[in-house]
């Protein structure tokens, strides 16, 4: 092989190598749950030979033990790492969950990616949230392909489906959105389905036919050649509209017949520069067959068009305390600098994390230095730490085939190390350096949850810290006002995988229980209330009366205790008793159990005793007090307001101020985020959001997004607070 990659496994099971980062491709899998990426990956992995004896990539080349659940939901729950081998070429293939509670996972795929195939089915088109992920990966210039999927579907269309894909995807350009080759169809079945048997190059102008089960590359008929000569014209035009020659338009618009080598040398420059995005077709192969339709025209692509890590932009790095550094490039000989885009648990080997090095070489047993970011908010350790490096390997089905090591632009699964988590920094312990995090979604759907036996609370807590230094999309609270663990996740099927992922990997059972907002309550009026506390039952007796005087303050003002007794009605001594014992009842509540706040409680008079006054005693009587008080006048409920910014595109603006309308909110503005998005602001209670996201992914079409932010605690709706004390008194 040379100084080429080692992409031939064999039966010495070693694994996929490359000595230098030209010889790496790195992609990323993007689509819709149910687009047929995994089964792409298959067909792809089936085609270069890198399959298990199955004949398929065993459960889908995880980095981990892949449990049960995606089985059981029928869906992909987290990213796999699939390396296969085409023409010299190692290519890391990353698959990603099509389901938006998984977004985290398509984070961590694109960020350990230099190129992205958007993989849409033509059965079901392309949704509102693929062409948002394809707006990301154009902002940040992302080499991007198209490959369509199910052309075997009855509804199937391949030619309205490029048509979609260059106005979903070209945005100003839909030139630059074009396919390169055209379905071959075959003689109707007995369903009346005409399957598609092969490929039509435009450029090549040669037929590529899997009918046999085989790729056979042959002339076109004449009837073949003519069905293919417009599009063929357009696609030139679009690559010549992207060649660097300046003069190649007027050669070719002179009726010059411009040479194959050089359209296709300005094609893979063009993809490779993520100005032009070509669409292909695949189909999995059937009947025994090794190669899959299509799949060799992609690897093809891959490997020719796709960018290799060395023309990644030089990643940006500070030190861990922050202070700049020179920006590193894929230099296996530079500076350490890798990242853990993914954390995982193994029954077997404990903690594994797939990392993709960004510059130096990363050896087994080498000490390295781990940097976090301090996402203590999601209840995620914050560390700066040094740690010795485990086995190196990479994924092959189930198994796990060793590495000697794994150089910039490569990415491998590394073991044993125990304390970093996703998004942390892999960098040389004399030298640290730390890269910039990239952009998570905020976990906004709250999961109350409860131990369910003794056994399950003493495991509880390491469970819990486990499974969110996997995933930095969950975040762990433990809220100090309604004393309830809440883990936050991105959606239902979220809260799912967290749960069962708990049971299975961590042996603790939890229940979900309804998930409380930090309610309080106020005083609606002025009003006074005397505490009378006076016992004698043998020996020592309690003695101790104080009145007090409660009046409403403004929202915020929390409780404020103020002295006004004269004349040592109540001494010195007890004061701070009486105070105390107002405190703790206000944090009990004096009418449906929410703590008490914004009032000022004002001791103007009581009386003691020379022998049984105590302080227990007048701490029972200044809560006596506040109770008398309460019961003299409206006691308000207060429910916390969030400031609520809600992202969708335009044609959903109304359905959702609607729909905030219905829950209470108030509109306060809209504005234009972007070309076709706006931005609408409101407050609303936050009881009336606790399933937002999910409610907003309905409303949108899962489009939209939305952040919240504690505003304030205001008066809630008298008929709402009176049933919530209803609910309460229920409960007790």
């Amino acid at each position: 092989m040379g100084d080429k990659a080692n992409t031939q496994p064999g039966a010495a099971g070693r694994a996929l190598t490359a000595d230098r980062p030209a010889d790496i491709r790195n992609v990323v899998l993007v689509g819709h749950s149910g687009a047929g990426k995994t089964t792409l990956v298959e067909a792809l992995a089936l085609t270069a030979g890198a399959v298990g004896r199955a004949g398929r990539v065993e459960d889908g080349g995880t980095i981990s033990d892949h449990d049960e659940i995606e089985h059981r939901q029928q869906r992909s729950v987290q990213l796999s790492l699939v390396p296969v081998g085409w023409n010299g070429i190692k290519i890391n293939l990353l698959d990603t969950p099509g389901y938006a509670d998984f977004v985290g996972e398509l984070r961590a795929g694109l960020r350990a990616a230099d190129a992205a195939l958007f993989v849409v089915s033509a059965a079901d088109g392309v949704d509102g949230a693929t062409r948002m992920v394809w707006d990301e990966c154009a902002a940040v210039g992302m080499p991007r392909a198209l490959v369509v999927t199910h052309l075997e579907a009855s509804r199937a269309d391949y030619a309205q489906m490029t048509t979609l894909c260059g106005q979903a995807f070209g945005n100003d350009d839909p030139d630059a959105v074009i396919p390169l080759y055209l379905p071959l169809y075959g003689p109707p079945g007995a369903d009346g389905h005409t399957p598609v048997r092969g490929l039509l190059g435009l450029l090549s102008r040669r037929v590529y036919d899997y009918s046999g089960g085989d790729r056979v590359e042959r002339d076109p008929e004449p009837g073949e050649l003519a069905l293919i000569a417009d599009a063929r014209n357009r696609l030139i035009e679009g690559i010549i509209a992207e060649s660097e020659d300046e003069g190649l338009m007027d050669r070719y618009l002179g009726g010059e017949d411009i040479d194959l080598k050089t359209l296709v040398d300005d094609l893979e420059r063009a993809v490779a520069r993520g100005t032009f995005h070509p669409v292909l077709m695949a189909a999995p192969a059937t009947d025994g067959a090794r190669q899959g339709l299509g799949t060799v025209e992609l690897l093809e692509l891959i490997t020719g068009g796709f960018p290799t890590p060395e023309e990644r932009p030089a990643v940006a790095v500070t030190t861990p305390e922050g202070a700049d550094r020179p920006a590193v490039t894929c230099d296996p000989d530079g500076p350490l600098v890798a990242e853990v885009v993914k954390t995982s648990s193994d029954p077997y080997v404990g903690r594994v994390s797939l990392v993709r090095v960004f510059s130096g070489t990363l050896h087994p047993d080498d000490t390295v230095h781990v940097s976090g970011h301090g996402l203590e908010d999601r209840g995620h350790e914050d560390h700066d730490v040094d740690e010795r490096v485990g086995a190196l390997a990479s994924p092959f089905g189930k198994t796990q085939r060793p590495l000697p090591r794994c150089i910039a632009g490569d990415l491998a699964a590394v073991a044993k190390l125990g304390r970093a988590e996703t998004g942390d920094t892999l960098s040389a312990k004399d030298a640290p350096l730390l890269m910039a995090p990239w952009d998570m979604p905020d976990p906004l759907l709250p999961l109350a949850i409860e131990a369910h036996s003794k056994a399950d609370e003493d495991k509880l807590s390491q469970g819990l810290s486990r499974l969110v230094a996997e995933d930095p999309t969950m975040r762990l609270e433990q809220n100090p006002h309604t004393h309830q663990v809440v883990l936050w996740c991105l959606g239902e099927a979220h809260q799912d995988v967290a749960l069962e992922r708990l049971r299975t990997r961590y042996g603790v059972q939890v229940d979900a229980v309804p998930h409380k907002v930090s309610l309080r309550e106020t005083f609606g009026d002025r009003a006074q209330g005397r505490g009378r506390h006076v016992k004698q039952s043998g020996g020592h007796g309690q003695y101790a009366i104080c009145e007090l005087t409660v009046e409403p303050l403004p929202p915020g003002s929390g409780l404020e205790f103020v002295d006004k007794v004269v004349g040592g009605a109540v001494p010195r001594s007890f004061i701070p008793s009486v105070e105390k014992g107002v405190r703790a009842q206000a944090a009990k509540g004096v009418a449906a159990g929410y703590p008490l706040v914004d009032v000022r409680v004002t001791l103007t008079d009581g009386k003691a005793h020379s022998v049984d006054s105590s302080d227990a005693a007048f701490q029972t009587a200044g809560a006596l007090a506040l109770r008398e008080a309460a019961a003299e006048t409206r006691i308000h409920l207060l429910e916390p307001v969030a400031e609520l910014s809600v992202l969708v595109p335009d044609d959903y603006v109304g359905p959702v101020m609607s729909d905030l309308s219905s829950r209470r909110g108030r509109v306060v503005g809209t504005e234009q985020a972007a070309p076709g998005r706006t931005l609408v602001r409101a407050e609303i209670p936050e009881i009336e959001i606790d399933r937002y996201a999910v409610e907003l992914r309905s409303v949108s079409h899962g489009t939209g997004r939305f952040s919240r932010a504690y505003a304030r605690h205001e008066p809630m709706p008298p008929g709402l607070a009176d049933k919530m004390r209803e609910e309460t008194q229920k409960g007790t």
